[in-house]
Formats: C-alpha cells, structure tokens, sequence
C-alpha cells in the first residue's frame, strides 16, 4: 500500500512540474512528458509514449491532459490516471487564475510583447523535437515513410478544408488495408517483433 501512494505521489508531483514549464499548449509538453517518463522515470518505453501522444491527439480535449490521463493510467491505473491528470491541471488552473488579473493591465506593454516573441520561437522548436523524436518511432518502413509524406502534403495543402481527424482515420484505415495486403501476399509486417500497442488496456 505505501509503495502504491508513493507511486501515486511521484506520478502527481512528476505531472504537477510539467505544468507550469510548458508554454504552448500539449504539443510542446510532448517533449518534456517524454524526458521526465521515459528517460528519467523509466516508466515507459518511448514507443509507448508515441502511442499515447496518437491516441491522445485523436479524441476530444487538450492532448496534454490526454496524454498525461493515459500515462497515468498506464503506469497505475485509475488513481494513476487522476493524480496525473491532477497534476498536470492544477498549476495550469492557478496560473491562468492570475494571469486573467494582470494580462489586461499589461497588455501592449514592449517588454511583454517582447518576452511572448521569444517564447513563440521557443515553442516552435521544441514542437519540431517532439515531431523528430516521434517520428523517428512512427518511420518502420517504406510504406510508413510514404504515409507521413502524403499526410504532409494533404495538410499543407488543404488544412482549410480537410479535417485532422479524418486524416488520424484515414491513416488507421490505410494501416489495417497495408497489413491485410502484406499477410495475403505473405509479406511480414514490420509490426511482427513489436508487442501490442494497446495491451495496458486489455
């Protein structure tokens, strides 16, 4: 029972520091919830957090708090979850409580507008890290490769009117067909060494 609270505490306190530290939505926590679950706490393989990043991406709410949800869970089930999602939450919550008091008197102020440029340069690249590092998880094959250019493309060229989560649909669709057609033509999948995305769920 004490190792499980302890493990419980150090998914909160883990979650409660990624919080504050990344400006820019989920897609830069992505970066930083890697560094602190894969390489420091061990807790999950970085192909797993990939995973969890698609599955987060792919259904309603913030892909921050999604994944944070799902990590949480992965690592100790349902109290896991909570006390991930807990602490990733309240720092965000108290902050915003804040900065609504202030953000209108200092709006417009040089330093500001300054300080929030630097911050959107940031932010760029460390959504380009999580990109490479991900992507380096999601490029098994050929086929792959050719999916991740096609997505590119049908993004680049027709954000305005293609939805993303029918491309996240259209690209699950595509990988079962890929597979079906690889074992009908006896062919082995490049998922054949790997185990079960999913099986923390089962």
């Amino acid at each position: 029972m004490k190792n499980e609270k302890g493990l419980l505490w150090r998914i909160f306190f883990t979650f409660l520091k990624i919080g504050p530290v990344t400006f820019g939505g989920g897609y830069a926590m992505i970066p930083v919830i890697e560094r602190e679950v894969v390489e420091k706490r061990k807790w999950l393989e970085t192909r797993d957090v990939a995973d969890i990043f698609a599955v987060a991406e792919s259904i309603p709410g913030a892909i921050g708090i999604n994944s944070a949800t799902f990590i949480g869970y992965r690592v100790a089930g349902i109290r896991g979850a909570l006390a991930a999602m807990i602490g990733i939450l309240l720092p965000t919550f108290c902050i915003i409580l804040l900065l609504s008091l202030f953000f209108l008197q200092m709006k417009g102020h040089p330093k500001m507008e300054a300080a929030f440029v630097s911050i959107r340069a940031t932010i760029v690249a460390l959504i380009a890290y999580a990109a490479i590092k991900i992507g380096k998880t999601a490029l098994v094959d050929k086929t792959s490769a050719v999916l991740i250019v096609l997505t590119v493309i049908i993004m680049y060229f027709g954000h305005s009117f293609i939805h993303p989560v029918l491309l996240i649909v259209g690209g699950a669709a595509a990988g079962i067909g890929i597979i079906f057609v690889k074992q009908r033509l006896g062919r082995k999948s490049p998922l054949a060494k790997q185990e079960p995305v999913f099986d923390y769920m089962i």
